[in-house]
């Protein structure tokens, strides 16, 4: 699959940005031209985060396949690396590394949502699915099966009655789950997931790994490829993001903003001794700007705001 030429310009751009911003020698006069490119053209926005995408895929290579990594490497190695992942993602696997490219996966999946976005599908056995933020899915159904491939990020599943009674199965890089009549979440992330049960049951399996756990109704379970972790209840803040909001409850800032950053575009940093900081509150993800002024005023945080792209949070009273 070859991208436009238009595309392709694009992401080369992007690269070289990408490599410029985290070559630790970046000015704010590089992070205004920065955000002119990005807010030039929708394109720009697409590409940057398509690289952005990339980089992360690039840091979590297991093992030898990860030297030279992005945090590692000089300013010249970074554009080496973004360069070659570049040119690897349009070809759509990593060729020589036999690992797979994320960022190309996603631009081939079958449904995807851009960042900030969230997007319900009705599914031809009746079952709904509502996408997540930055999420990618593939859809396999045939006469002996319904399967949905989560390649990226987070999914609410309503499954429906199946005349045929095929098994209806979420799976990821990490693990499978098979619905048992049920609504519920799935999760995935580089590092692992987790699934969170609504109604009835699912189970959940590693292959190669622990043996399969049922998770009932109210109940969520971290996994990743290895292992399955215990199964916890459920929390008011699980699913709010259907509504429009993340709930947080003696939650610590560095998780939160975390997950806020999920729904904008650009950059979100924050200093790290404040990440230990527990709040508590209902922040809206369709307007991350607005939650930011929330933690701002409520929390004595400053946001600051080098541009709509890059937004660096620390505590009020530091310099």
């Amino acid at each position: 699959m070859s991208l436009p030429a238009e595309e392709m310009k694009a992401i080369g751009v992007a690269a070289r940005w990408y490599a410029r911003l985290h070559s630790g020698t970046a000015t704010d006069a590089d992070r205004a031209a920065w955000d002119s490119w990005l807010a030039a053209d929708p394109l720009n926005r697409q590409a940057w985060q398509r690289m952005a995408a990339v980089a992360e895929q690039m840091a979590s290579v297991p093992g030898a396949l990860a030297a030279p990594t992005l945090s590692q490497a000089g300013n010249s190695s970074r554009r080496q690396v973004l360069r070659s992942a570049l040119l690897l993602t349009c070809a759509g696997s990593l060729g020589w590394l036999g690992w797979r490219s994320q960022a190309a996966q996603n631009l081939m999946c079958d449904y995807r949502t851009r960042v900030g976005e969230r997007r319900e599908l009705r599914l031809a056995d009746g079952s709904s699915l509502l996408l997540n933020t930055d999420t990618s899915v593939n859809l396999r159904f045939d006469g002996r099966q319904r399967v949905l491939e989560l390649l990226w990020g987070e999914i609410l599943v309503s499954t429906a009655p199946d005349p045929l009674q095929r098994p209806f199965k979420v799976v990821t890089r990490h693990a499978e789950v098979l619905a048992l009549g049920t609504r519920f979440i799935v999760r995935s992330q580089p590092g692992g997931g987790e699934v969170a049960v609504l109604e009835k049951a699912v189970e959940v399996s590693v292959p190669g790994g622990s043996p399969a756990m049922r998770v009932e109704a109210g109940k969520r379970l971290a996994f990743d490829e290895r292992s399955l972790g215990t199964p916890r209840g459920n929390d008011v803040s699980v699913g709010a993001w259907q509504q429009g909001s993340i709930i947080a409850i003696d939650r610590p800032l560095a998780a939160l903003l975390n997950d806020l950053s999920r729904y904008r575009p650009g950059v979100l940093r924050w200093d790290p001794a404040i990440g230990d900081l527990k709040v508590s509150g209902v922040f809206p993800i369709d307007d991350t700007d607005l939650a930011l002024a929330a933690l701002e005023s409520g929390f004595a945080l400053r946001v600051t705001r080098y541009s709509r792209f890059w937004v660096q949070v620390a505590r009020a009273d530091s310099r």
